[in-house]
């Protein structure tokens, strides 16, 4: 066994970690703190099981299978490990890595972690939420029921001291590693070229400026380090080297593989897990592409998805302390210094940016009604917290604060309480395996190859139509199988053989803890049918419906809206949940990827807590009426509606006014409001003496109330004009002195009666045939003379020649010329030299 740099420690941190009962242990990353302080534990004598967690599965297994190689044995035997439907151990099991879903799943079965003596949490400085949660119940179980278990929260950069102070004054030990003078070299300039082809440049230079030791590449994704293989192929065989993958999707063989040392120089391609948790020796050059593929949980359904982000300073500086184990290494970053500078220094414990349902699940589930039932390192956001517990309300897994059975039988899978919803609901009806494949489809990454491309050109032909995008998901699977999961034929077939692996690994798995609750169903459509109703009881609250028939435009039940893919096979269905919807801010908005139609009769099973029922009365603008709307809807989505006549009633009334009020300069030009108003306006100003009032907006309100007094519609409401309306309300008195003084119509010199006009901001007019005024000296006026009518003077074609207020003076200046004219282009009409003393022509009776 070689020496590691926390060795010398190791007696020190077993003693101060049992005599204190917790520890915090910061070690930089090939101290040996993963592999040595666990033995250590065991050795000073602590009894029980040893816990020790991981971030990922592959860590769990290649620090497990190291250690047991040092210690002589295989492993599985003292030294084993458990990881997502996989474990590796036995009754003589002392030591066992575990990844932190596993190690949740333990204090879910058993919230006092019978036979564990001590608990190490490796690599806390990542911040994951299983470990935030891990450690907020491990101190609740010291700090109650088990104040001898031991804790020792272990990372390569933290601040020590506040998870001490958590732990109630945990010991403090630091530990170096080994580290050498490294060189750090920057792009001068973004380089746009694709990833892979970067990478052979970087690994170019690395083997020229260092003819010794291994390359570590750092890649976001498997995608990528595929690509960066097949790139590197023609370099390799040029230099003899051993390219070799490290990712979480391969088999343990070839994990070691990659990490173990080798007879010829390697080039190790790998995701983020060698950034901490797994030593490579042997490395003198680190390539950081400076990305990584890191899991983010989508607002819309709370399901993890896998984004290429930038990785943060600290992870960078993680990444660059590879290359300095052994002897003075290289870095190649293939980003540029600024870029470098501007990335936030570490990133935030996802505590404070993830999804909580789960966790929230799994502390009702060991007993703890919330989130307030524990004391956290780091509280998780208000806003996150009340988002968690109504989508378990919503799931049926809490109700009134408690978990309900359908929540514990929920917990027995090792999904997201999404999923488990989905397979719970398919177990009742009988298809718990088509279930657990769906569960395991949505749970792994997507199966197909360049989905979009082969996906989206058979649903652009129509030659993909169906009523759900996971049940299409399902078929492709059925394919697979058929195919014998051959590589070749998966290929083929436009799939990715590891994915569909990954899926049927995790199917297995859930398959095994599936008990359907009824017979089976007889035909493949029913299946489906039962199928996509356990997707509508996994994603109730992502129902949505077409903005309209046929488009791809669909509004949420619950506000806002997204846009259906062009992938999708969903092409018909009105109502569907949405089951993947990708964020797409600033790109012409969210996109679901992932649809499957419901039927909604399947809204009445959620109860009345989803439905609601509402008899209202509305105004409709296009009808001009107050109707009656008898609606049942979910949440913004309408499933049934009937709309009637409302019937006339004090409610009717004032919608009725509202609407009026709205139109109100129609109204008042229609009804003659403005026509009384600009009168007592006229009669005001002309004789202040009577003292007329000054009707405003608040009696032309109080008309219309009495005016809409058993009325629902606007139509009525014209019937009577509402100036008419409003001058029954005026003292008697003063009516009498308005139509006197400031009359609706006045009689001209030959006995016609003229209708007087009265506009705001215009003088009272009068509008008559010229001929109307032979006869007359001087104009009529009202208001006891004092405000003289202006005379619009009309020829026969009814257009005005003069307009004035002066009579007399027209006759004397202007009629002389207008009548030359006028008997010019109207010589059957007579045009007496002087209009004064003409004689009208008689007014035509009315008819």
């Amino acid at each position: 066994m070689k020496s590691l740099p926390i060795d010398p420690l190791l007696d020190e941190i077993a003693a101060r970690a049992r005599a204190a009962g917790a520890l915090v242990l910061s070690a930089e990353p090939g101290a040996g703190k993963s592999t040595r302080v666990p033995l250590a534990l065991m050795h000073a004598g602590i009894e029980g099981e040893i816990l020790v967690s991981e971030p990922r599965r592959l860590a769990a297994r290649l620090v497990a299978s190291f250690v047991a190689r040092e210690l002589g044995e295989r492993v599985g035997k003292t030294v084993g490990y458990s990881v997502r439907f996989e474990d590796v151990s036995s009754a003589a099991t002392r030591v066992r890595y575990v990844t932190e879903g596993v190690l949740l799943r333990r204090l879910l079965g058993d919230p006092l972690l019978s036979g564990v003596g001590a608990l190490v949490l490796d690599e806390f400085h990542e911040r994951s939420l299983a470990t935030d949660l891990a450690l907020a119940l491990a101190q609740g179980l010291r700090s109650s029921k088990r104040p001898e278990l031991v804790v020792v929260v272990m990372s390569a950069t933290l601040e020590a001291e506040p998870i001490a102070r958590f732990l109630g004054g945990a010991a403090q030990v630091s530990s170096p590693g080994r580290s050498h003078p490294l060189s750090i070299e920057h792009l001068e300039r973004p380089d746009d070229r694709p990833m892979d082809k970067q990478v052979v440049g970087a690994v170019r230079r690395a083997l020229r400026d260092d003819p010794n030791g291994d390359v570590l590449v750092f890649l976001p994704g498997a995608g990528e380090i595929r690509r960066a293989e097949v790139a590197l192929g023609e370099l390799a065989k040029a230099e003899d080297l051993l390219v070799l993958p490290l990712h979480g999707d391969q088999s343990v063989e070839e994990q070691s593989r990659a990490v173990e040392p080798a007879a010829r120089r390697k080039v190790v391609l790998s995701t983020n897990v060698a950034e901490t948790s797994v030593t490579i020796d042997g490395v003198c050059a680190v390539v950081d592409s400076g990305l990584a593929r890191v899991a983010r949980h989508s607002p819309y359904t709370g399901l993890p998805r896998l984004e290429i982000q930038k990785v943060s300073r600290a992870s960078a500086t993680q990444r660059a302390g590879r290359a300095g184990r052994t002897r003075a290494g290289r870095v190649y970053r293939l980003y540029t210094r600024g870029d470098f500078s501007a990335r936030p220094e570490s990133d935030a414990p996802e505590i404070e940016r993830g999804e909580l349902s789960e966790a929230l699940l799994t502390l009702h589930g060991s007993g703890l009604r919330g989130f307030d039932a524990l004391s956290w390192l780091t509280p998780p956001p208000a806003r996150a917290r009340e988002a968690a517990e109504a989508l378990l309300v919503d799931l049926g897994a809490v109700d009134a604060g408690a978990i309900t059975e359908l929540g514990r039988r929920m917990l027995d899978f090792p999904l997201h309480p999404r999923l488990a919803r989905v397979v719970v609901e398919a177990e009742r009806t009988g298809i718990g395996g088509r279930g657990a494949l769906a569960a395991a489809l949505l749970g792994e990454r997507d199966i197909r190859r360049a989905a979009r491309a082969s996906f989206g050109a058979r649903a652009s032909l129509h030659a993909a139509r169906g009523d759900s995008d996971v049940v299409e998901l399902v078929d492709r699977f059925d394919e697979a199988e058929d195919a014998r999961f051959d590589a070749a034929k998966l290929e083929r077939m436009g799939l990715d053989g590891r994915a569909v692996r990954a899926v049927e690994r995790s199917r297995a798995a859930l398959v095994r803890h599936v008990r359907d609750r009824a017979e089976a169903p007889a035909t493949g459509e029913e299946v489906e049918h039962r199928l996509r109703r356990a997707l509508f009881r996994g994603f109730s609250d992502r129902v949505a419906k077409r903005a309209r028939p046929g488009a791809a435009d669909l509004v949420f039940a619950r506000g806002g809206g997204a846009r259906l893919a062009e992938e999708s096979v969903v092409v018909d269905a009105q109502w569907l949940v949405c089951v993947d919807v990708e964020e797409r801010p600033g790109r012409g908005g969210n996109v679901v990827r992932l649809a499957s139609a419901i039927e909604p009769d399947w809204l009445m099973e959620l109860g009345d807590r989803a439905l609601t029922e509402s008899d209202e009365l509305v105004w409709n603008a296009t009808t001009e009426r107050v109707e009656r709307v008898e609606r049942m809807s979910f949440g913004a989505l309408t499933l049934d509606e009937s709309r009637t006549l409302a019937p006339p009633s004090p409610a009717a009334e004032k919608l009725l006014v509202a609407a009026a009020l709205e139109q109100r300069e129609l109204l008042l030009a229609e009804g003659g409001l403005t026509r009384l108003l600009c009168r007592l306006d006229v009669l005001r100003q002309a004789l202040p003496e009577l003292g007329a009032p000054a009707l405003g907006p608040d009696d032309v309100e109080a008309a219309l109330l009495r005016a809409a007094e058993g009325l629902v519609s606007l139509a009525e409401l014209r019937r009577e004009p509402l100036g008419a309306r409003l001058l029954h309300t005026l003292p008697p008195e003063l009516g009498r002195v308005l139509e006197s003084e400031v009359p609706d119509r006045v009689r001209l010199a030959g006995g016609r009666s003229v209708e007087v006009s009265y506009e705001p901001g215009r003088p009272p007019f009068i509008e008559s045939r010229l001929q109307d005024f032979f006869g007359s000296a001087a104009g009529p006026a009202i208001c006891r003379g004092r405000v003289p009518l202006t005379l619009h003077l009309l020829a026969p074609n009814q257009r005005a020649v003069q307009v004035t207020t002066d009579l007399a003076g027209f006759w004397q200046r202007h009629y002389p010329s207008i009548r030359r004219e006028l008997m010019r282009r109207y010589p059957r009409h007579a045009w007496p030299e002087d209009g004064r003393t003409a004689t009208p022509p008689a007014p035509k009776p009315r008819r």
